[in-house]
């Protein structure tokens, strides 16, 4: 008899009774050790597992400090020398990171034995599988338990400590999963009947008015206002609130004041029509203050196409974020204020109930004229295999090619697999009609030298809540591809359309993309991604058009001419994301841009190369008034944070007034120790951050002290071109400017003629603005004969 019979398990039927083993019979004996460890194996029943109390379940307002004791008693088998406890929550939570040996300090957890066990305690951000890998981590070293000991867990033990800070974001169902390995073997199971936690926003502390940012005279449109709280969570007015609506023009419809509802976080106000071209804004003031000043709206005589704006990159609950995606669709239409959604849950953990729950969703929500969705999913590859790409279709109900079955148990469909990129467009090929692929930077950066496919490969993705990746672009760019340029969210709070990163790795708000659409359905966003008509912003809600008009006609393509039966037709003007034949040798070019914010400078660019930097206030008198900027990351991988924490300290003058740019962590403010110093903690991931700084005397001396070094400059010395210190890694720099006393163009309007020359000709703009915002238009691509 053959005693050492290889056992083969079938990968689909490895999940509790079902599990099937296959044996097969050799003709000799096995030199390995017979195989004995079973994947996912369950080391005791759960109603063995022990229980847990809290003694302060909430609710908890978001981004509270808060003290609370959780208290875990050994179940029927106790825990053995050297078992484990794990006590886990999501990763999307930026719950303040416990630490366990500063008493005074914030997110001091202490953790104690009731039988005087040793504990050896730490805590690992990825301790555990996602998405509930945030892992407080509690090993008996010495002793044991039995059942009805207790190891308790206090959360902000020590009142000389302000206690743990609460996550930043509303979570209704916020909860720990806490995971016992009773029998020392390092497999868990999981503590039945551990309570919810509802986290819930804070007071109103920030308002938000949202109005289209064109439209043509007579066009009905609405007003979008809404209360946040001061991490970004949409909040009620307590009480109520009235405010006074201050139009900088005349919009028909629009009523002096507005009540709000105590129970609603938001409210629009419709029917809303503009009577006259020009530009218009609106004030929203109570008790004589302004509250917030909306984005600007541009009115036409007429138009053929119309800016719609979307986010169709985040995900929820279902996958690695928070909340349930119906949350995630009310809070996109009814708070954001978006016309176009997509949900982009990693492929690896859709599982096939969620698919198609997800794409009832889309359909569901679609509403032609107010609410457009965009199916699709998030092809999560490993950056070796190409990285992250966002995959969408025309149409629910398509086949989804997940880059592996990591997280999703069945496996029947996987033979739809698509390992890396390469596979993935060679499975999207036959249907590119109606699919649309996007590269983009997420915990995996796409790798687009690796695989590209000039048919369905239509944009970069250059900023979203992760940071800012203009070497996106750039990769783009020096591989010879006609690419567009969006940005969006990649949210994981559940706030798609305005996404504050909270305290954790994220390390900017979340972008937008601006679509020209004649319509609004989804065949009219589809042709405009694929047409690449679009422009990204951080955020903010500007308004940006890049057109070009020829005396003879040219011929303008669609699709890339590089593709088999690519689209195109003639015409004698062409617009941001065009691909252009024929053109002549010296191209006008017109641009517009419109913002709530003064106009900090716009660079025109050729692919890489700037042509041309239009400073607006660069014919103004220079003043005491000083702007200082750090950005950049440390490489293009997850832990692409780069710290600059740091001071100011002036000579020679005071400060009179100084602004944060892009501080987004009300724990990390920018601090003011005295008239002659500043003070922050400052991280920033791709995108920059800065102050705005006003001085009593031209004669000041400013030393700036990071962690990559201490510069030194006079005010004397500096100009409103900026003074760069460079400073390595993935374009890390300080840049130092002087600013005049105000700024005040918020309207750009200019034409350039610019010469083209062999090859490719991707002509686009960048923009950025007073208020730390900034815009990218997709290329104009004229293409010349080599």
């Amino acid at each position: 008899m053959n005693l050492h019979r290889p056992v083969h398990f079938n990968a689909s039927q490895t999940s509790g009774s079902d599990m099937t083993i296959r044996v097969t019979n050799t003709a000799r004996a096995s030199r390995s050790v017979l195989e004995n460890w079973m994947p996912e194996v369950t080391p005791v029943a759960a109603a063995d597992a022990g229980s847990v109390t809290i003694d302060n379940t909430g609710p908890f307002v978001a981004g509270s400090y808060q003290r609370f004791s959780m208290t875990y008693a050994a179940g029927r088998y106790g825990i053995d020398d050297s078992g484990c406890l794990k006590i886990c929550y999501r990763f999307a939570s930026d719950m303040g990171r416990p630490q366990f040996t500063d008493p005074t300090a914030p997110n001091f957890v202490e953790v104690v034995a009731s039988n005087g066990a040793t504990l050896d305690v730490r805590f690992d951000y990825k301790q555990n599988t996602r998405p509930w890998d945030r892992t407080i981590y509690i090993k008996v070293v010495a002793g044991f338990m039995k059942q009805g000991d207790t190891i308790r867990i206090d959360f902000g033990a020590d009142e000389r400590g302000p206690g743990i800070r609460m996550q930043t974001f509303v979570d209704p169902e916020f909860c720990f999963r806490i995971l016992v390995d009773p029998i020392a073997t390092y497999t868990f199971v999981e503590v039945p009947g551990v309570p919810v936690m509802p986290i819930i926003a804070g007071p109103a502390a920030r308002w938000h008015a949202v109005l289209p940012t064109c439209r043509a005279v007579g066009d009905t449109f609405a007003l979008g206002i809404r209360a946040d709280d001061m991490w970004g969570n949409p909040t009620s007015v307590r009480g109520g609130a009235r405010v006074q609506l201050v139009c900088s023009g005349r919009i028909e419809g629009l009523p002096e004041t507005v009540a709000f509802d105590p129970a609603l976080p938001a409210t629009e106000i419709g029917g809303l029509r503009a009577v006259q071209p020009g530009s218009v804004f609106v004030d929203l003031v109570a008790e004589g203050r302004t509250l917030t000043r909306s984005n600007v709206l541009v009115v036409e005589s007429e138009l053929a196409l119309r800016p719609y704006w979307g986010d169709l990159h985040a995900q929820s609950g279902e996958t690695i974020g928070s909340g349930t995606a119906q949350d995630y669709m009310t809070y996109a239409r009814d708070c954001a204020f978006l016309d176009a959604i997509g949900h982009q849950g990693n492929d690896f953990q859709i599982t096939g109930q969620f698919w198609h729950l997800l794409n009832g969703l889309m359909r569901d929500w679609n509403e032609p004229g107010r609410f457009v969705t965009i199916p699709g999913y998030e092809w999560s590859g490993n950056t070796s295999l190409g990285g992250d790409r966002n995959v969408f279709y025309r149409s629910e109900d398509r086949v989804i090619h997940r880059s592996s079955h990591a997280l999703v148990p069945e496996r029947s469909d996987a033979d739809t697999d698509c390992w890396d990129a390469r596979s993935l467009f060679e499975a999207l090929e036959p249907k590119q009609a109606d699919t649309v692929v996007w590269a983009h930077c997420g915990g995996r950066y796409a790798d687009i030298k690796y695989a590209h496919h000039h048919g369905l490969e239509r944009a970069v993705e250059v900023h979203s809540s992760w940071g800012t990746f203009e070497w996106l672009a750039a990769d783009a760019f020096d591989s010879g591809y006609r690419v567009g340029i969006v940005a969006n969210s990649d949210g994981h709070k559940g706030r798609p359309g305005y996404e504050p990163p909270g305290a954790s790795l994220f390390g900017a708000l979340g972008g937008l993309t601006c679509y020209w659409l004649p319509e609004l359905t989804r065949d009219a966003m589809f042709d405009a991604l694929q047409a690449r008509h679009h422009y990204a912003t951080t955020g903010s809600r500007v308004h940006m058009t890049v057109q070009s008009n020829f005396a003879e006609p040219v011929t303008v393509w669609t699709d890339d001419p590089r593709v088999a039966g690519a689209r195109h037709q003639s015409a004698t003007s062409v617009m941001m994301g065009d691909i252009v034949t024929g053109a002549p040798d010296e191209v006008a070019f017109e641009f517009c841009i419109e913002s709530a914010s003064p106009i900090l400078d716009v660079e025109i660019r050729r692919g890489t190369e700037v042509l041309e930097t239009i400073r607006p206030h660069a014919a103004a008198p220079l003043g005491t008034r000083c702007r200082i900027e750090w950005s950049g990351a440390e490489y293009r991988g997850r832990a692409r944070q780069t710290v600059w924490d740091g001071s100011l300290k002036l000579t020679g003058a005071t400060i009179t007034a100084f602004e944060p740019i892009n501080f987004f962590n009300p724990d990390r403010p920018l601090r003011q120790l005295s008239e002659h110093e500043l003070a922050w903690q400052s991280i920033t991931t791709g995108n920059f951050a800065g102050v705005d700084l006003s001085l009593s005397s031209a004669d000041a001396v400013l030393e700036i002290t990071t962690p990559l070094g201490t510069f030194k400059h006079a005010l004397a010395e500096l100009t409103h071109q900026p003074t760069v210190h460079r400073l390595g890694k993935l374009d890390r720099e300080l840049r130092l400017s002087r600013e005049p006393d105000h700024d005040s163009e918020r309207s750009l309007r200019l034409r350039r003629s610019i010469a083209m020359r062999a090859g490719d000709n991707p002509i686009w703009l960048r923009a950025t603005f007073a208020d730390g915002h900034q815009a990218w238009s997709s290329p104009i691509y004229i293409l010349r004969d080599a």
